[in-house]
């Protein structure tokens, strides 16, 4: 735990190249709990970057943190590339761009070439970038659905997708070693870009990627054909533009945004969580129904590389899930290539460990694969790269997780909320035209492979003693399992961590053959499964669960009653 003490005193003394932590740390002098806060760690930096609290202080996100990392991977870079270049964007919230300047005047202090976007972009096109550009490893500011008082920092490697652990850790070696005050090496923006070491990235890497996007249509002229009425929401994101460039391109002409949430803003003033896993996200778009009676309701986070939707049956909107929207992509995507016979033999369909097994029902149909990895988009974007370097990348036809990323193709290494949203009102459209709706399509999939009903449960726990009370759950779980949940045997337990699958029958045990992730699963006889793992991003434990039944109501059912089991087992 660090002396914050000290640490408040030398911050107070150098932080000088913001204004706003210059007036934070006088305000809070007297108070030493905040003080305690913000200086008792310092931000990790994990396989995500980094991510935090806007704000003074080492456990906060400032000119300073960000300072540190870029220093760190300027001097990773440098010692593992001749020439190394890399590629950099930002979103729309507080200080992204501020942030995204601060990164390219350290790189650029380093003798590492700049690309830099000239506007705020989605993430997927930071991958496309870099893979684009040559470049040796890319950066985007954002905290993705976060709230406004956060942002973040993720890093990439050189084939598009974010550090893995490898890389990850050989980076915070780096930044560890680095003086935030001391040790950083900075040149004046403007400088770097007459002198040529910061360049802005042009337009011929826009169209490019949108040229990428467009070739994965599979009914061009479905959307053409049915007037198919959609309100989008970008809730004050990077997606209002090239989502809505994408939709008019494909022929969606009956498309609304919502006013209040259309232009970028950090403090997203109408959505204090802008996330589309959330109906909070969709309250101002549902203002605009009454009037614009819409078929979908379409909305992208900040970042813009997820996507959620709330379609209409029968007069109401209902929010889908992130499995739903996922296994209905799976099912047009499989079918509609296997119609057209360019489904590739033996397609493979990705997934994360903690996304809905219907997947792979929808999969086994079209006598395609299914891949399961740890959650976190880093580890599709390796395997889609593994692919590529043994010439089979043309077998990658869809990845899915159930937080509302999906991707399709392989121009981007990331969830790219603009090719999905093309493709559900792809999807919405060639239904349409047959008289369905996406919510009577999902039905279908349901009557025909199951009903497979999932629940998330989010369990916050906030400060140094919440990380201690998550650990202590994790490890109390591991010690001591669960045999039995809400009446059914566990026949199944993987642990991640250790890699270690246990059979419970007969003790057997094999390997998850997967890389070490705090992450219990727990298999029932029944099938029914629960997993539990601490959030890679939030202080959040994550509890996922899923039942399968003949019917809804059943399956929802016992969802819940597990669900309730599960929160006593956990003593939460």
């Amino acid at each position: 735990m660090n002396d914050v003490k000290k640490l408040y005193k030398l911050w107070k003394e150098k932080a000088v190249l913001d204004g706003d932590l210059i007036k934070e740390l006088a305000e809070i002098e007297n108070d030493s709990e905040q003080i305690s806060d913000i200086f008792y760690k310092n931000l990790q930096f994990g396989t995500a970057g980094l991510r935090g609290i806007i704000g003074a202080g080492t456990n906060r996100m400032n000119v300073y943190t960000i300072g540190q990392a870029t220093q760190g991977l300027a001097e990773y870079l440098n010692s593992e590339f001749k020439e190394p270049s890399v590629a950099i964007a930002y979103d729309s919230r507080i200080k992204s761009e501020l942030f995204a300047r601060e990164a390219a005047s350290v790189l650029a202090a380093n003798a590492v070439q700049v690309h830099i976007f000239p506007r705020l972009v989605p993430t997927p096109m930071l991958s496309y970038a870099v893979r684009t550009l040559g470049c040796s490893s890319g950066i985007i500011i954002t905290a993705s659905h976060n709230p406004s008082r956060y942002n973040g920092f993720k890093c990439y490697d050189k084939s598009g997708y974010q550090m893995t652990d490898e890389v990850a850790q050989k980076t915070f070696d780096y930044i560890s070693k680095v003086d935030v005050f001391e040790q950083v090496k900075r040149v004046s923006f403007e400088d770097a870009v007459e002198g040529g070491t910061i360049k802005f990235i042009g337009e011929q890497v826009f169209n490019g990627f949108y040229e990428e996007v467009l070739s994965k249509r599979l009914n061009k002229d479905a959307s053409e054909k049915t007037k198919l009425k959609i309100i989008y929401t970008p809730l004050n994101g990077a997606g209002n533009l090239p989502v809505r460039k994408i939709l008019g391109e494909i022929g969606i002409k009956e498309l609304k945004v919502v006013e209040s949430q259309e232009n970028p803003d950090g403090n997203f003033p109408t959505c204090p969580y802008p996330n589309p896993e959330i109906r909070q996200s969709f309250e101002e778009a549902l203002k605009i129904t009454d009037s614009f009676n819409a078929d979908l309701l379409l909305a992208t986070d900040p970042d813009c590389d997820r996507v959620g939707i709330a379609v209409l049956d029968e007069g109401e909107y209902r929010l889908m899930t992130g499995n739903e929207t996922g296994a209905m992509l799976t099912e047009y995507i499989l079918s509609q290539m296997s119609e057209m016979c360019i489904l590739p033999e033996n397609a493979i369909v990705i997934k994360s460990i903690v996304s809905t097994p219907l997947i792979e029902e929808i999969a086994r149909n079209y006598k395609a694969s299914v891949v399961d990895l740890l959650t976190g988009f880093k580890y599709v974007g390796e395997y889609i790269t593994a692919l590529e370097n043994k010439g089979e990348k043309h077998r990658f036809v869809f990845a899915m997780e159930e937080s509302y990323g999906y991707l399709s193709g392989t121009h981007a290494r990331d969830k790219d909320a603009v090719t999905a949203s093309m493709l559900i009102c792809e999807m919405a459209a060639y239904y349409k035209a047959k008289g369905l709706t996406l919510y009577d399509f999902m039905n279908s999939i349901y009557e025909k492979y199951g009903f497979y009903i999932s629940l998330l449960n989010n369990y916050a726990f906030e400060g140094a003693k919440g990380m201690q009370t998550m650990g202590k759950i994790m490890s109390d779980l591991r010690s001591s399992p669960p045999m039995e949940i809400n009446g059914g045997r566990v026949k199944t337990i993987k642990d991640y961590k250790t890699g270690e699958v246990l059979n419970c029958n007969s003790n057997e045990k094999t390997s998850t053959d997967l890389p070490s992730s705090d992450v219990l699963h727990f298999i029932l006889e029944s099938e029914d499964t629960v997993i539990v793992r601490p959030s890679g991003t939030e202080p959040k434990l994550k509890v996922y669960i899923t039942s399968k039944a003949e019917s809804r109501e059943k399956a929802e059912k016992k969802a819940q009653d597990i669900s309730d089991r599960m929160k006593r087992i956990l003593g939460i």
